[in-house]
């Protein structure tokens, strides 16, 4: 049996199912947004024990970009979660120069922050904020 990781280089399933998400919910929305997106990897998770949307960015330049333009994204949050109510936060990541440390823009603080470790962070459901650099 392989091994139950994924390779860490081959996200094409991700990036296949993002581009999915981005026809389907995305087909109103200006061109330059989706465009944008498609660059992107979706994931959902658990951050401060309440889903969110992480967006995956290949650079901050992206991400600075995608953070001005929220709704739609908060929207798309809420749709992919049963928590209506509180489910439209959205972290809108991308790796540091360093390659080491992320910076992400949290839609329900309206603030970046930084983390050591994007996937470990965001992936310790219910941490109750440990791990946060800033």
């Amino acid at each position: 049996m392989s091994s139950s990781h994924p390779i860490p280089k081959d996200r094409s399933l991700q990036k296949a199912l993002a581009n999915k998400i981005v026809d389907e919910y995305f087909s109103s929305y200006e061109s330059w947004l989706r465009a944008i997106l498609r660059m992107c990897i979706f994931s959902m998770t658990w951050v401060d024990r309440y889903p969110a949307l992480v967006i995956e960015c290949p650079n901050q330049a992206v991400a600075r970009r995608l953070s001005r333009k929220t709704l739609p994204l908060q929207e798309l949050a809420q749709h992919f979660t049963n928590h209506k109510s509180i489910s439209r936060r959205v972290l809108i990541c991308a790796p540091e120069a360093n390659r080491k440390t992320w910076r992400c823009f949290d839609t329900r603080t309206n603030s970046w922050k930084s983390w050591e470790d994007c996937q470990k962070r965001i992936a310790s459901k219910g941490d109750g904020g440990k791990g946060k650099k800033g």
